[in-house]
């Protein structure tokens, strides 16, 4: 009996999910997660999707689409399984359109999570936007909105010229605000302008600056609002956009009451990434959250580390999802390699951080 006993205690032990030993605790996961180029396979004018095509360059077909989602779900349900829940909150960028996140939500792996959507048609000339996922059983929806990407009152020093920034189009900036265990939160899902064709980093600081002064905003007219900021910011926590104009800062005790806190600044550090380029590791992949959040009350919801006691966020990594041989081994095993489609799963790996009470 006492042999039985220890071994069912012991099997609960192992199923404990990997960010919490306290059960009693209410958690809740928030991620952000780059599907890299989910399209669908048809042709819509107002989109650049043409290489996402069964005759265009990627020869995108039914049959390939359904891998993708398949992929993409595999994954999402990789994480449920090691955290024992879904997400609450997910953050994707690199989207088509509204489709193709009603075909992921449905798919097998993860329909039961009962994801709802926000998501808007954006102005990005690749055709591309960002979407928030939600659990709508642990996060009450209140408000969303488009921010658009705009030069309008700038502090940061713009390169382009007049006639280049009336050209410039890149994805919306998505806010999404709403409650989760009755405190008022705030999400926002961004993919700052890419570092490919020689795109400066003053976008970038662009975009964080946009960012933050509505965060700001908000914390203005909220009083005690708790904010996310996630998303691909093609840059890294010590590059510019992320400390100076969204106030990042590595360490909690140095976090003031209009900073944010970057959990993945010390696990750069330390030699954790979301992709790689060249042999180097990045985390592009980031998700901050304001003082509010970081520096919680006991009694309210605040951030938990999550990795070995140590780390307040984490990089979800597994081997189906890292490639296994050849030039790019120990890689993020990517959909396409050298324009030929191998069905892998995306070129960065996800990031979260858990809340509880």
């Amino acid at each position: 009996m006492k042999k039985t006993l220890l071994t069912f205690l012991l099997t609960c032990l192992m199923l404990l999910p990997a960010f919490g030993k306290d059960t009693g605790r209410r958690s809740y996961v928030i991620g952000f997660y780059n599907l890299e180029n989910l399209f669908d396979t048809y042709d819509d004018p107002a989109k650049n999707d043409q290489e996402f095509l069964p005759d265009g360059k990627n020869e995108w077909t039914e049959a390939k689409y359904a891998k993708k989602l398949h992929n993409m779900a595999k994954v999402i349900h990789a994480m449920k399984e090691d955290n024992g829940k879904w997400h609450t909150i997910l953050g994707i960028s690199e989207i088509e359109n509204r489709l193709v996140i009603e075909d992921l939500v449905a798919e097998p792996a993860i329909a039961e999570a009962n994801y709802q959507i926000v998501h808007y048609d954006g102005p990005d000339r690749r055709g591309v936007d960002v979407a928030l996922l939600y659990k709508p059983e642990e996060f009450t929806l209140i408000e969303s909105q488009s921010i658009p990407f705009s030069f309008e009152g700038t502090n940061v020093a713009i390169t382009l010229t007049q006639a280049e920034q009336d050209y410039f189009r890149t994805r919306d900036i998505l806010m999404v605000r709403g409650t989760i265990d009755g405190e008022m939160f705030a999400f926002y899902v961004t993919h700052l302008p890419s570092r490919i064709g020689g795109k400066g980093s003053d976008l970038r600081s662009l975009g964080a600056e946009i960012i933050y002064k509505d965060a700001m905003r908000l914390m203005q007219e909220y009083p005690g609002i708790k904010i996310a900021v996630m998303g691909d910011m093609n840059d890294d926590p010590f590059n510019e956009s992320m400390e100076v104009w969204l106030h990042g800062r590595e360490n909690l005790e140095d976090v003031g009451e209009e900073d944010f806190y970057n959990p993945f600044y010390r696990m750069l550090k330390d030699g954790y990434g979301t992709l790689c380029y060249q042999g180097v590791w990045s985390i592009f992949d980031q998700i901050l959250v304001n003082y509010n959040l970081a520096k919680a009350p006991e009694g309210t919801l605040q951030l938990r580390r999550i990795v070995k006691d140590t780390y307040h966020g984490r990089v979800f990594k597994k081997p189906f999802m890292t490639t296994q041989k050849g030039q790019y081994k120990g890689y993020p095993f990517r959909t396409f390699s050298g324009g030929a489609f191998i069905n892998g799963f995306s070129d960065h790996y996800p990031t979260y951080i858990v809340i509880s009470k």
